[in-house]
């Protein structure tokens, strides 16, 4: 019987962040970056459905969304690329919840419906690959991608190869097909509605995610001038994995902006 609930990890004390990794990783990603907060927040990591503890969670984004709001509460919630798309459906699925938000190397989706069938295509083969062949061989193909470049050595492993193999082949497979980019709805449409303060960030040498970025935040950012409006930021010197290329960048810009964006009282 498959698991209904995502595995995660409370540590600290203080203002409430909810972490959320990208895909192939587990939530020890975020070890780097806890370390730089830890003492100020309250942090919650979380396990993506289909890796790590949550291997044997197998639900689509939405559902997903559901699922953390419910057991993370009110909070910042912050994501990276899979994590972002994730952070963004509880945005838009449970305001309530969401204090501030934070995006990193994210998007809102494929809004083309066309554009979305050829990637849910593409994102099959992909889960068809990790059962064939495995997750290791599977990581060596994934992780040989530019937009990864900056986080592998010369024979193409990362430093969080150890904990990406934590990974099963079928959690992932799952992940792909429930919770690609493919599988996403778009939400496009619905991001102009968010009324929390949203940081947007992005690595400047990942040209795509930093177009994406400035396109979602004219989006958020374009209503009512009541709203707290939304920011972007982009990450020097790194790519698509920014907080792990340049963890005390990408920390001191967060905190920097958390501090500005004190929490609503709308949640005490």
């Amino acid at each position: 019987m498959l698991a209904r609930r995502l595995h995660a990890e409370t540590i600290g004390e203080g203002e409430s962040l909810v972490l959320v990794h990208g895909f192939t990783q587990t939530a020890r990603s975020w070890d780097g970056i806890v370390a730089r907060l830890r003492g100020r927040y309250r942090i919650t990591l979380v396990d993506a459905p289909g890796h790590g503890g949550s291997a044997d969670v197998h639900v689509s984004l939405a559902e997903a969304a559901e699922m953390m709001a419910d057991q993370c509460g009110v909070a910042t919630y912050i994501g990276y690329s899979m994590g972002a798309r994730l952070c963004l459906h509880v945005a838009t699925q449970r305001p309530d919840v969401v204090e501030r938000l934070v995006l990193l190397s994210g998007t809102a989706g494929l809004s083309d419906p066309v554009e979305r069938a050829d990637r849910r295509q593409a994102d099959e083969a992909l889960a068809a690959t990790i059962e064939r062949d495995g997750v290791e061989s599977f990581l060596n193909q994934w992780l040989a991608q530019p937009m990864f470049a900056g986080v592998v050595d010369a024979d193409g492993r990362d430093r969080d190869r150890a904990d990406r193999l934590r990974n099963t082949a079928g959690g992932l497979a799952a992940s792909l097909r429930l919770c690609g980019t493919g599988a996403q709805d778009s939400l496009w449409h619905r991001s102009g509605d968010l009324d929390m303060p949203v940081l947007i960030m992005a690595g400047e040498r990942d040209a795509k995610f930093m177009d994406l970025g400035r396109r979602m935040t004219a989006r958020i950012g374009g209503g009512s001038q009541l709203r707290c409006l939304a920011e972007f930021a982009g990450v020097s010197d790194a790519g698509h994995a920014a907080h792990l290329e340049q963890p005390d960048a990408f920390v001191g810009l967060l905190t920097d902006w958390l501090t500005d964006h004190p929490t609503s009282p709308r949640h005490h």
